[in-house]
């Protein structure tokens, strides 16, 4: 081999090797990291897909739910609503045989208009079988009520007299967001 095609064949060999170089540290990367983040969005979308298909096949026993939901709130009037409540409160007192010392309503307003809720300090006295009656009736109401705490403590020296103290919070929806519906 003669003197410049020695040199062709090392300059052409340099290049290649610089080319190859660059490829591996300077393309390679960002496209293994393009290939990468394309797959993980198609194996999202894959994902998405499936959710969406089990959704449309449970489609008629989400909506049954959410209108049990929206029966089972309480309704948008504020007025009504603390009635519907109160109207709970005395029934279950009375189907229990409590008697009802105080009830202390108080309206939230969430930061979503969507809804809002009632939250209401209830405190009852009565024996153990009558309190726990009392709490029975209150979760099994269908009315959309959440029992956010409960104390329970002694009146009497022997137990026998108990005072309860709960704390419930009622949903209350407001259609199209307005949450300021009296």
């Amino acid at each position: 081999m003669q003197i410049k095609d020695r040199q062709k064949f090392l300059t052409i060999l340099a290049i290649t090797a610089l080319a190859l170089l660059v490829l591996d540290k300077i393309i390679t990367p960002p496209l293994a990291k393009f290939w990468r983040d394309r797959s993980q969005r198609i194996t999202d979308l894959q994902n998405q897909v499936r959710e969406g298909e089990v959704l449309k096949r449970n489609k008629a026993r989400i909506r049954a739910e959410w209108a049990e939901i929206q029966a089972a709130s309480l309704t948008n009037n504020t007025t009504l609503a603390e009635q519907q409540l109160f109207r709970g409160i005395d029934h279950w007192s009375q189907s229990s045989g409590v008697t009802i010392s105080s009830i202390t309503p108080q309206w939230k307003q969430s930061s979503d208009t969507s809804f809002k809720t009632i939250e209401c300090r209830v405190d009852a006295s009565g024996s153990i079988d009558r309190l726990a009656r009392f709490l029975y009736d209150l979760e099994n109401d269908p009315m959309a009520l959440k029992l956010e705490s409960v104390e329970l403590t002694a009146s009497d020296n022997t137990g026998q007299q108990l005072a309860l103290g709960v704390q419930i919070s009622g949903l209350i929806l407001t259609p199209n967001g307005n949450a300021n519906a009296k």
